[in-house]
């Protein structure tokens, strides 16, 4: 069996897991349509929202939802949407105090496009996020003691994400990288992650192939294990989920919902992960609660507004995994 969080950072039983998150905070600008235009083309859509996102805020409160104490941390820009985005993660039990403001910066944003089949695509600018850099280190290195794991992902400097990253192993506090948006990623963060958690794009840009299905994902997770990952994990969408660890592979099969929105899937499936392992679950039951979690997200518009709570999580498996 492969070693747990819990064991890793021998955090007693009975308190919460702590959850750091250094990443994105976005407001998110999402139009509804039947389908996606074509280059040139004006589509008219049937709905706009916007909702509090980025793919770091969103594990944050995915976290916190599942039960964990988490804390972000990341910027947010002089603009209207800067207090809202804070006020909203404190609203859902963040802990915000290593969140700062770059007055002289927009706040990160997503323009997001679903179409009626419930997938989307992105147009983002990174804003504040990407003048994240010595004060969210240090606010990193101030939020480590007692913590469980350190979630990243790419929205901020790979030289930040590889500091926090080096931060966090030296108190052995585990790491897990989601590799979005794709950037090239060297084997010097890699070979630093306890986990990785790419969808099928993500994992084509790190391994060099497509990966399309269980057969090509088995194949990239190999090769993130012999790059120094001790754990992939490969989002494969209304396929389910393939994972690899130490001791133990295999494929978590979807679970049967009602998708509306595919926005921040990812991001509740990441959240999810991290809470499950830290809390001792072996790989597949916690890849097993993640991929409960991500179904969850689909059924609901929004990002940060669609990440569930543990008790739904919970009622989903016992009715569909008995």
């Amino acid at each position: 069996m492969d070693v747990t969080w819990r064991e890793m950072t021998q955090e007693p039983p009975q308190q919460a897991p702590k959850i750091i998150v250094l990443g994105g905070i976005n407001m998110d600008l999402v139009t509804f349509s039947a389908r996606f235009p074509q280059p040139g083309e004006t589509v008219v859509g049937t709905r706009f929202l916007t909702y509090a996102g980025g793919k770091g805020a969103n594990q944050a409160v995915a976290a916190a939802r599942m039960g964990a104490r988490s804390a972000m941390v990341g910027r947010v820009g002089g603009d209207i949407f800067g207090p809202q985005l804070l006020d909203g993660l404190a609203a859902a039990g963040v802990d915000i105090s290593g969140v700062g403001v770059n007055p002289e910066e927009n706040s990160g944003i997503a323009v997001v496009g679903v179409d009626e089949t419930a997938q989307n695509c992105i147009t983002q600018v990174l804003g504040a996020n990407d003048t994240c850099g010595p004060p969210e280190a240090a606010a990193v290195r101030r939020l480590l003691p007692g913590a469980s794991a350190l979630l990243l992902q790419l929205e901020v400097s790979l030289e930040l994400s590889l500091e926090a990253a080096r931060d966090a192993k030296a108190q052995g506090v585990a790491v897990m990288l989601d590799p979005g948006p794709v950037r090239p990623v060297g084997d010097q963060l890699l070979s630093i992650c306890d986990v990785i958690t790419p969808n099928e794009t993500e994992a084509q840009a790190l391994v060099g192939f497509p990966v399309t299905g269980p057969e090509s994902a088995a194949r990239a997770a190999s090769v993130l294990l012999d790059r120094g990952v001790v754990t992939a994990v490969v989002k494969l969408g209304v396929q389910g989920a393939y994972f690899a660890g130490r001791d133990s592979r295999g494929m978590v099969p979807p679970f049967d919902v009602d998708a509306v929105d595919s926005v921040a899937a990812g991001d509740a499936f990441n959240g999810a992960l991290a809470v499950s392992l830290a809390q001792g679950k072996d790989l597949e039951e916690a890849v097993t609660v993640a991929s409960a979690a991500g179904a969850l997200a689909v059924t609901r518009t929004g990002a940060q507004d669609s990440m569930p709570e543990r008790q739904q999580v919970e009622d989903l498996m016992r009715s569909q995994r008995p």
